[in-house]
């Protein structure tokens, strides 16, 4: 890069490295005199560059050693549906998705409300670990109502579709318009725990519940998030008023 390169493209760069798993939770960020040096820019282009990866929680600063990189973070939905709409997948780079179970089950009080059923009502269920640069960071159960199922049997398969949303909306003739999430704290199940690499006796999760709904009003898909306490949740909403 030459000494025009600009503040997001270093951003870039390391972004791209962090989410290959290059640079690792806990790793050290090179020193802003190394960045200059590496791009051939002013400190300010640099130290600029290192603010933006910190804005998006990527990083964070540690008293006598430096720049860091955070903690296991796992996307909200609004990240992942546009990097499908830009890349055609649901993951980022250095993410790989396991599915652990496919299959039918009652829904439970938690779901049915959220999916307009009653309790007991048979829903189809895609249970996956989703990791990044090896690091589980969270444990995801996502549910469908039978017309979601219907026109997308593809979803019956222990196989990624790179965006099962996605494909569901398109069958469906209607856009992702709403995600409400809903978070909160619980302990792990043992097979939480065993999944995401937690092994002390009581471990507190954090819980996120989405349900995502479309433009005619139906709901396509009710999912619920798993991450240990190390890793971190990002959401990211733009203060800006509308011109």
């Amino acid at each position: 890069m030459s000494e025009n390169t600009g503040y997001a493209a270093i951003a870039a760069h390391y972004r791209q490295k962090i989410q290959d798993g290059k640079f690792r939770p806990g790793d050290t960020m090179p020193s802003l005199r190394q960045v200059c040096e590496q791009f051939g820019v002013a400190q300010t282009t640099a130290n600029r560059a290192y603010k933006q990866l910190k804005m998006e929680g990527l990083t964070l600063p540690k008293a006598g050693i430096g720049t860091v990189v955070a903690g296991p973070m796992s996307n909200n939905i609004a990240t992942r549906v546009s990097l499908h709409a830009t890349t055609g997948k649901a993951l980022g780079g250095g993410e790989t998705s396991q599915i652990l179970e496919i299959g039918t089950t009652g829904a439970d009080e938690l779901v049915a409300p959220r999916l307009d059923v009653s309790p007991g009502t048979p829903v189809h269920v895609r249970r996956r670990l989703v990791s990044r640069g090896g690091v589980p960071v969270h444990l995801s159960s996502s549910y469908y109502p039978a017309y979601v199922i219907a026109v997308t049997p593809e979803l019956t398969e222990p196989v990624s579709t790179g965006g099962s949303r996605e494909l569901a909306a398109e069958r469906l003739g209607a856009a992702q318009e709403l995600v409400l999430e809903e978070v909160t704290s619980r302990l792990a199940t043992e097979q939480e725990k065993s999944a995401l690499g937690l092994t002390a006796g009581d471990v507190v999760v954090t819980q996120v519940v989405r349900t995502v709904t479309l433009t005619d009003g139906r709901v396509v898909e009710v999912a619920v998030k798993v991450a240990g306490g190390a890793t971190i949740l990002r959401w990211s909403t733009s203060l800006r008023s509308e011109p």
